[in-house]
């Protein structure tokens, strides 16, 4: 092969390649950039999602916090209204909580005829005019109201004692699939006295158009005990935020139940406090009984005499201001 033809050779191998470099080139490059534009694409799609779940996490922040606004609005306004009726109670209100089928007129009525009969009782026993004044007026006052507190105090632990059963009635009754008001109706026909009568109330009031809410303002005021207070926060805050209603009552039935625990432990735990408290009360008046029946002379000088008056009404109210020292001292909150 002579010189020339190695060089037509050579000039064909080199055009060969310059043409097979610039179309590798081109498609190299068109690959590359196909490439570069997923890798972009992809970045713009992994960016989507995150903005995506950065959006979805603010909403459910500002969801979150939100509610936490409604359950503090909830809780400052129940508060406010309970500052309101904070004040002694008054007699009708007592009258309702006793569940008495009496008004205030009827109860000063019945106070003044037994004032009137005691009264009346010992002037013929041979009292001077003055002890039996003042035997009427302690009597025909003290004996009616002490006798409706005593009614309230009865019925108000007889419906902390049930009232965690009411309530989970109510929690087995949600998850069940039955509404509140059907939950409320079961309680108030199955539940004795004073469970069922309470929420008897709330079920009619319901009937009529009274709001839940209002029906267990009405509840409380009938019931004022931290237990339906604890109850009323509960359906309200639910009422108004939303939630899981049966857990809540679960979690507000173990706390009522623990109550009462703690309540059965300071019984145990104060009783001989108490039972001190009781014989040094009791002592006096057994003590006079005693020697009324052995020495029935020695002692009538203290219902004859006008000092004896004096002495035995001094001792009445000694007396009485050392028991309730002694109640106050034995007297836990909790």
């Amino acid at each position: 092969m002579d010189q020339s033809t190695l060089m037509l050779v050579a000039i064909a191998l080199t055009v060969a390649l310059a043409v097979g470099g610039v179309a590798f080139a081109f498609l190299g490059g068109d690959e590359g950039a196909a490439k570069t534009s997923k890798r972009v694409a992809s970045v713009s799609r992994g960016t989507g999602r995150g903005a995506t779940s950065k959006a979805a996490a603010d909403t459910a922040g500002e969801s979150n916090a939100k509610r936490r606004r409604q359950v503090q609005e909830t809780l400052k306004e129940i508060e406010r209204k309970q500052e309101q009726n904070k004040a002694k109670p008054t007699l009708a209100s007592l009258l309702v909580q006793a569940h008495w089928k009496i008004d205030v007129r009827m109860f000063y009525m019945i106070t003044v005829g037994v004032g009137i009969v005691t009264l009346i009782a010992f002037f013929m026993l041979g009292y001077a005019w003055y002890v039996a004044v003042g035997a009427g007026f302690a009597v025909g006052f003290g004996l009616p109201r002490w006798l409706l507190n005593f009614t309230v105090g009865r019925r108000k632990k007889a419906f902390t004692r049930e009232f965690a059963n009411a309530i989970d009635v109510i929690v087995r009754g949600v998850k069940a699939g039955l509404p509140l008001n059907d939950c409320l109706r079961i309680i108030s026909q199955e539940s004795g006295e004073p469970v069922g009568p309470v929420f008897q109330q709330i079920v009619e009031g319901l009937k009529v158009g009274i709001t839940l809410e209002e029906g267990l303002k009405r509840m409380y005021e009938g019931m004022p005990i931290a237990e339906v207070n604890f109850f009323q926060i509960v359906l309200t805050i639910q009422q108004k935020t939303g939630g899981n209603l049966s857990e809540a009552l679960g979690n507000l039935s173990t706390v009522l139940r623990d109550r009462k625990k703690l309540h059965g432990k300071i019984q145990a735990l104060s009783s001989e406090a108490k039972s001190s408290a009781a014989i040094i009360g009791s002592l006096p008046p057994v003590v006079m009984g005693l020697v009324y029946m052995s020495t029935p002379d020695y002692i009538a000088l203290l219902f004859t005499e006008k000092l004896g008056n004096f002495l035995l009404v001094c001792c009445v109210l000694w007396m009485s201001v050392g028991i309730f020292v002694m109640k106050k001292m034995i007297d836990f909150k909790y």
